[in-house]
């Protein structure tokens, strides 16, 4: 027997029942969306901050159409230099705003990805839900994220070894959306350049006055022989790109806070302890070959000579094979003419 046709309005019905659950989903996606633009619009680095509510709407939200890259922070750790988190937080508000300001005419991109952060006194069980026992840490949300710990990815110490422009990589890299250029603020303003004009147009008669005479500090040759020690052991230490990265001088262990890391294993990142180490081995050696070249020769003892020059060749050597060591165990590349596999 056949099945007699069902009238158009039962099948409507059904039709539009089976449609219900992708229509409240998309609903509730949008919702989300918008408020979330709400309240970053309100923020002034267009973070926006979590709370454990806040975070378990996103989570039960299926399917989302946004990533979420989270900055996990804690009031009562601030005061932890070692820990970097005022200036970690602050280079992740520049890299917010940035992406912000880099996609301000794409809408559509900007709906992809949200900076949030959360702290930890408002939201401990969060921590707890993503398995954070240890600061700094940023995580990544994709949108198919169902578990907080298991589903999300956290940036390792040297995705943001160099600051905003690598947590820029990182998240590019797990997302394939473009951040773009990093806007910094300049070191100097334009009123302090006006300033600092100003004071030296101020100045200038009393200097060329004093250049006339020979008496500034230029025609010291004390002020020459530290002045050339200071740029050779700058060059060779990497202060500048301790400078300009802001590279912490030291960090805290993640497995143990209380303990401090001077040296970090792996080429990704390069801590100013370790800079400082190799600039000061450097500045040994080349101390010692001005010294050789310069006063030893001007002594008449062929044996106090032959003694200080045997001293000063071994110092070199053990400096330049602590530095061979330390890139050795940083890279794992080794230089076999200078220090063979054998050893």
């Amino acid at each position: 027997m056949k099945i007699p046709a069902p009238p158009m309005s039962i099948l409507f019905t059904i039709l539009l029942l089976s449609f219900t659950p992708f229509l409240t989903s998309s609903t509730s996606d949008s919702d989300l969306l918008t408020e979330l633009k709400s309240i970053q619009s309100r923020s002034p680095s267009n973070v926006i901050h979590l709370n454990d509510n806040l975070l378990r709407r996103i989570i039960s939200t299926k399917p989302r159409s946004f990533s979420l890259i989270l900055f996990f922070d804690a009031i009562q750790l601030h005061d932890k230099s070692e820990l970097h988190l005022k200036s970690l937080k602050s280079e992740f508000n520049l890299l917010s705003n940035s992406f912000t300001l880099n996609n301000q005419d794409s809408p559509a991109t900007l709906s992809k990805l949200f900076f949030a952060d959360i702290e930890f006194g408002e939201s401990q069980s969060s921590f707890a839900q993503f398995g954070v026992n240890a600061l700094p840490h940023i995580r990544l949300l994709p949108p198919n994220a169902v578990s907080l710990k298991s589903d999300s990815i956290q940036m390792d110490a040297g995705d943001f070894s160099r600051l905003a422009e690598s947590m820029s990589e990182f998240i590019e890299s797990k997302t394939k959306i473009s951040i773009g250029h990093i806007h910094r603020p300049p070191i100097v303003s334009k009123t302090q350049i006006g300033f600092i004009l100003i004071a030296f147009l101020i100045s200038l008669p009393f200097l060329i006055k004093r250049a006339l005479a020979g008496e500034t500090m230029l025609h010291d040759k004390k002020i020459w022989l530290m002045g050339s020690v200071f740029v050779y052991f700058f060059s060779v230490s990497g202060t500048m790109h301790n400078i300009i990265r802001k590279m912490p001088m030291f960090i805290s262990d993640r497995n143990d806070p209380n303990k401090l890391v001077f040296f970090y294993q792996g080429s990704g990142m390069q801590l100013g302890a370790e800079g400082f180490a190799i600039g000061f081995l450097y500045t040994i050696v080349g101390l010692l070959l001005a010294f050789v070249t310069h006063v030893l020769v001007r002594v008449k003892s062929k044996t106090a000579q032959r003694a200080i020059m045997i001293l000063a060749m071994i110092v070199s050597v053990w400096a330049v094979r602590k530095v061979v060591f330390l890139d050795n165990w940083k890279t794992g590349y080794a230089v076999h003419a200078y220090l063979p596999s054998s050893w």
